[in-house]
């Protein structure tokens, strides 16, 4: 656990000391956002956070390289995940300057979903009638599709100051502790990489918050929501449709479907408001990636809450999901459910007490 958690500390500072050196390079370079209809910021902000991230993590990889533990993590797979996180980064970059259009980016996702997989990072399995191995073509279908829903997961919900900075941060968590569970605990060796790099993503996250929280100073921007995006999906690939569900199985006492619903439990909140948004554009007869003020955060927004509040109940909501589905792969399920009630209650304690300073015509704080 001390490799890891240098290997976080390494990132979240790393991060801290290059993000104002990028905020004024991408000031210089143009790679702002003005103020738009359906912004919640109120003036002129940089965008290329992802930009000191993906900086971090090189240099992170470069000093942990040489750890006993945490240097086994080193192969094929993390250096694949690497390189398409470049690819998608540099994109994000591109997109952060000169606003490219959505096919021009989709096409980049899948780009990179192919450079994972070209690196062996795929889904192999689904639990269909037990465990069915599924043909090399389908597994690289649906490895690309489900690269390029958590990438735009992730893209959607980045809408408040520091609230996909923290929700990815949120998730990132629960992929560690479960998989440094298997690789440590456990003695899965595959699950060796993808402790490597969601411990990575918490540091990344963490050191970005202090810049990124409201009053935001710099924002992500595409470089960094897409480069998140990516290295969550491709975490959630090597960690559970790669390694031995069997052995999993096994040796925990839990279903084969859990480690096939936990990406997307984790990743619940973000998955969810991007769902939402394409039912609601598509029914309103608009493109599925029209932009829009209807995110769950600025519902959040109108009943009230302010905007730090917003992002705190966020949180909750996210941890209520993923903190749960960890804990039950490994304890009885009544204490994650009862976790799942106690993060839970939190939020909703928040909402209740804005909805009761509301009518009192109270100031709302955090």
């Amino acid at each position: 656990m001390r490799e890891y958690l240098l290997t976080l500390l390494l990132a979240a500072i790393i991060t801290f000391l290059l993000t104002p050196l990028v905020r004024n390079l991408a000031m210089k370079s143009g790679a702002y956002v003005g103020i738009r209809d359906r912004d919640i910021h109120t003036s002129i902000t940089p965008r290329w956070g992802g930009v000191a991230m993906w900086s971090a993590m090189s240099l992170t990889f470069i000093i942990v390289n040489h750890l006993p533990l945490v240097g086994k993590s080193f192969g094929r797979e993390a250096q694949g995940i690497f390189l398409a996180g470049t690819f998608i980064m540099i994109l994000g970059m591109l997109d952060d300057r000169f606003d490219l259009d959505s096919i021009t980016k989709f096409a980049g996702q899948a780009v990179a979903a192919g450079i994972l997989l070209l690196h062996g990072v795929q889904i192999l399995w689904l639990p269909i009638n037990g465990i069915l191995t599924l043909p090399a073509n389908i597994g690289q279908l649906l490895t690309v599709l489900f690269v390029m829903t958590v990438i735009n997961a992730v893209n959607f919900i980045d809408g408040l100051d520091g609230l996909a900075t923290g929700v990815v941060a949120i998730c990132a968590s629960a992929f560690f502790a479960f998989s440094y569970v298997l690789a440590v605990v456990n003695g899965f060796s595959r699950a060796g990489a993808p402790s490597l790099i969601t411990a990575v993503v918490i540091g990344m996250c963490l050191g970005f918050l202090p810049h990124n929280f409201h009053p935001a100073r710099i924002f992500m921007g595409d470089s960094g929501a897409m480069l998140l995006g990516l290295l969550l999906a491709a975490s959630a690939i090597t960690l559970t449709g790669q390694i031995d569900v069997n052995a999993i199985s096994d040796s925990s006492s839990r279903s084969a479907y859990l480690p096939l619903l936990l990406p997307f439990t984790i990743l619940a909140i973000p998955l969810l408001d991007l769902i939402m948004a394409i039912v609601r554009r598509l029914r309103a007869g608009r493109s599925p990636f029209a932009s829009d003020r209807q995110h769950l955060h600025h519902r959040l927004l109108d009943l009230g809450n302010s905007h730090r509040r917003t992002t705190f109940i966020l949180y909750l909501w996210a941890a209520t999901f993923a903190y749960p589905t960890v804990i039950a792969a490994f304890a009885p399920l009544w204490i994650a459910l009862l976790v799942a009630a106690g993060i839970a209650s939190l939020s909703v304690i928040l909402i209740a007490d804005t909805v009761r300073k509301m009518r009192k015509g109270s100031p709302i704080h955090v």
